[in-house]
């Protein structure tokens, strides 16, 4: 919309109801709500989008970053309609949003690939056959999707059943689409993509590359650009990627992925869509990609070639959100009650966050991105500390502190790190004592007990222990909640019951009563903020009475089991 606006473009909004106060309603120079908070019924009702652009007389409908944005059938929805569509031509987003078809036209294009199956794997024996023919560990991956959506890992053969039944559950469940292939699964290679930007006259260039190597959950988490490879694999990534692009026609901005061990590269998928971490290629190549995007969807030609893409310094995204690391990044909805963004050279913060704002369940947990540019990495880095220092966010948890903990780790200090990187050191990290008492559900430790104290006209800043609520300077704002103690990966321990941590959508309930329960047994999956959950049992015992059902939305710290 920013974009738009600084090219004299007029913006129209939709909204769920849960949405009414979201920033892109007020921005927006109109805004229409579609219907409740549930995807189908609001953000994935094509018919309603389409009456939308007809009531408000719009002329172009752009996608976004997800929901319909790598959807072919809305594609040519919006184009049957008589409206622009903004991003590639459907039968680009058709050939790489099926990862099967993907990986047989890169093939084709003479573009490496990750070694598995370029068919469908239609049940577990299948799927253990291609373990002896792959090797392990295996990844089962939803044809359909990405995002690390429908992506299960076997390392043992015994493993290969449960992993092909969860993969296909949650491939059903976010893509409609209970297809799954397999590959190789690579450990703690590098995830590098591609920028691409192409135009409907048959021009392709590329805008550099990023490392989103650091994710949890297969979700990235710190992206930066350039991207930390040799010479060889970043030549040879930039030709098949213009490759790649070309044999499908593209059309538009685009990301090819790829896995990188050593001196090797393997295709892993395209995005058909602008990226979230687009943001730090524009930071490096000074191009809004937005505003290209929207000129070639107008049928504009690029205007320039390859040699006039100059990429300088380096740049960081960090992805701020309503998570809580120390309990396995568990979404943790809420209210912000303290906001200030950092600010000052070489700072970006693309936010739709401000004091007031209730980060909700229903989609995503992401609050705001951080973004930072500088002439090299080091003081990239060094920008990124002291900008995450400056940030002020209060009422939930946040990926803040872990984010600056994980940028003065070594193996990212160094350069060396993979996709395997970040979880583990997520599994050894000790959260500062004021974010650990945030993360509990109390107030803010900077709100709390610190104090201002003038001696000899120096200010000293003075964190007070035990203050009574209500005394000194400032009164607090409510008596601290009672933490109940958890571990991670979602085991909640507090006694005889198995309480959800979090709000949710129970998705699959594993027990009955009467059954027999052991310690860390999964006995449900709850979906919050686009995640499926696995809640396990934090010691074994009976079930003698389970109090919600599949299909069921619960609250935080609500019981799922009570043990005998």
């Amino acid at each position: 919309m920013r974009s738009a606006r600084e090219m004299g473009l007029e913006t129209v909004a939709v909204y769920s109801d849960v949405d009414r106060e979201a920033a892109h309603v007020a921005y927006a120079g109109e805004a229409f709500l579609l219907g409740p908070a549930s995807p189908a019924q609001s953000y994935l009702n094509i018919e309603k989008l389409l009456d939308v652009a007809r009531k408000s007389g719009a002329d172009a409908v752009h996608p976004g970053y997800g929901f319909l944005a790598e959807n072919a059938g809305f594609a040519r929805a919006v184009i049957a309609a008589g409206l622009i569509w903004v991003g590639p031509h459907p039968d680009a987003i058709d050939a790489m949003g099926d990862k099967i078809r993907a990986r047989q036209a890169m093939l084709k294009a003479g573009v490496p690939v990750v070694p598995g199956s370029s068919e469908p794997i239609e049940s577990a024996d299948a799927a253990r056959r291609a373990a002896r023919e792959y090797g392990l560990p295996l990844a089962l991956k939803a044809s359909g999707g990405g995002g690390g959506k429908g992506l299960k890992v076997a390392r043992t053969l015994e493993e290969i059943e449960p992993a092909f039944i969860n993969a296909r559950r949650e491939a059903e469940a976010y893509f409609k689409n209970p297809t799954i292939y397999v590959e190789r699964y690579l450990d703690n290679p590098k995830h590098v993509e591609l920028q691409i930007l192409a135009d409907k006259h048959g021009n392709v260039i590329h805008v550099g590359e990023r490392d989103c190597s650091l994710q949890r959950r297969h979700q990235k988490l710190y992206e930066e650009t350039p991207a930390l490879v040799s010479d060889r694999v970043r030549e040879g990534l930039r030709d098949a990627g213009i490759r790649a692009a070309r044999a499908i026609g593209y059309d538009s901005v685009g990301t090819i992925e790829t896995l990188v061990a050593g001196d090797e590269f393997f295709f892993l998928e395209m995005n058909t869509r602008i990226q979230v971490e687009h943001t730090i290629s524009e930071m490096v190549s000074g191009l809004d990609l937005i505003r290209e995007q929207l000129r070639v969807a107008a049928g504009e030609p690029l205007g320039y070639n390859q040699d006039a893409v100059v990429l300088r310094g380096h740049s960081i995204e960090v992805r701020v959100n309503a998570e809580d690391p120390t309990q396995g990044f568990r979404p943790a909805p809420g209210t912000i009650d303290a906001y200030r963004e950092p600010g000052g050279l070489g700072v970006r913060i693309d936010s739709a966050a401000s004091l007031g704002t209730t980060i909700g369940s229903n989609y995503d947990s992401m609050i705001a991105k951080l973004i930072v540019w500088a002439p090299n990495r080091e003081q990239a880095r060094a920008r990124l500390r002291r900008a995450i220092d400056e940030y002020t966010i209060g009422g939930v948890p946040t990926t803040l502190p872990f984010l600056r903990a994980v940028n003065d780790s070594p193996r990212v200090v160094d350069g060396t790190y993979g996709t395997a990187t970040l979880e583990t050191f997520a599994a050894t990290w000790i959260a500062p004592q004021a974010v650990a008492e945030t993360a509990a559900g109390q107030v803010p430790a900077g709100e709390r007990d610190v104090v201002r104290v003038e001696v000899n006209d120096k200010l000293f800043f003075v964190r007070v222990l035990d203050r009574p609520a209500g005394s000194g300077t400032r009164a607090r704002r409510g008596a601290p909640k009672p933490a109940t103690a958890r571990g991670r990966n979602g085991r909640a321990a507090s006694g005889d019951a198995i309480s959800s941590p979090m709000h949710g959508l129970i998705v699959e309930m594993n027990v009955t009563e009467g059954a027999a329960i052991a310690e860390g047994q999964v006995v449900a999956v709850i979906e919050a903020m686009k995640m499926m959950n696995e809640i396990r049992a934090h010691r074994s015992g009976v079930a003698v009475k389970v109090h919600v059902t599949k299909g069921e939305t619960v609250e935080a710290n609500s019981p799922l089991v009570t043990l005998g």
